[in-house]
């Protein structure tokens, strides 16, 4: 089976939304099977890290903030054991 080119090209100049939209139909059209479960699976991961958030079980900051935190630790160790 072949695409023709100017099909190909029709496609690339739709607009970004209309392209994502096509792209998520084609793969779920490649896709035979489905989890009939997996929504309520996902809707129980949610309902999870929402209880751990409420209740403060889970760091809420950023990846950004995260890595500068370790960061500032491995730096005040570095100056801490190099003042020794």
């Amino acid at each position: 089976m072949s695409i023709a080119a100017e099909k190909i090209a029709e496609v690339l100049a739709l607009p970004k939304e209309d392209r994502a939209f096509l792209a998520h139909q084609l793969i779920t059209s490649l896709d035979d099977v489905v989890d009939t479960d997996a929504e309520a699976r996902w809707e129980e991961v949610i309902d999870r890290r929402s209880r751990e958030m409420n209740e403060g079980r889970v760091d809420e900051r950023s990846e950004e903030e995260m890595i500068q935190g370790v960061r500032t630790k491995l730096n005040a160790a570095r100056r801490h054991k190099s003042a020794r």
